[in-house]
């Protein structure tokens, strides 16, 4: 049974799955909107939210905590720091947006749209 386990798994081991959640988090920071399935886009929403939380900060030790969490993507850290963190200055929270697209094609599973909300 699942008692109090809060991740998911995705059949993965652990450093397998800390590969996927990088990507997919690099490719949402660049990009701003992304499609994937619905357990992912809801595993990588507070993973997003807390590297733009820590963006805000704009100190040499939020700068260097992030760049660890995402595997020294210095590209994706300027873009956070530069771009994202400022635009959400005002904004308490909530930088992530999921919406539910359905079965695409004969996919089994159902997709979502994962976007930062402008």
């Amino acid at each position: 049974m699942r008692h109090h386990k809060a991740h998911r798994k995705f059949g993965r081991e652990k450093r397998v799955r800390v590969a996927l959640l990088r990507n997919l988090a690099r490719s949402l920071i660049l990009k701003e909107a992304i499609t994937t399935t619905i357990a992912k886009a809801k595993e990588i929403r507070p993973y997003v939210e807390k590297l733009i939380t820590h963006s805000k900060h704009n100190t040499l030790a939020s700068h260097r905590h992030v760049e660890s969490v995402l595997g020294g993507a210095s590209d994706v850290v300027l873009k956070l720091r530069n771009t994202i963190a400022p635009r959400y200055a005002t904004r308490a929270g909530g930088y992530v947006r999921i919406t539910r697209l359905g079965k695409v094609g004969k996919r089994v599973l159902e997709s979502a749209r994962i976007e930062l909300v402008k």
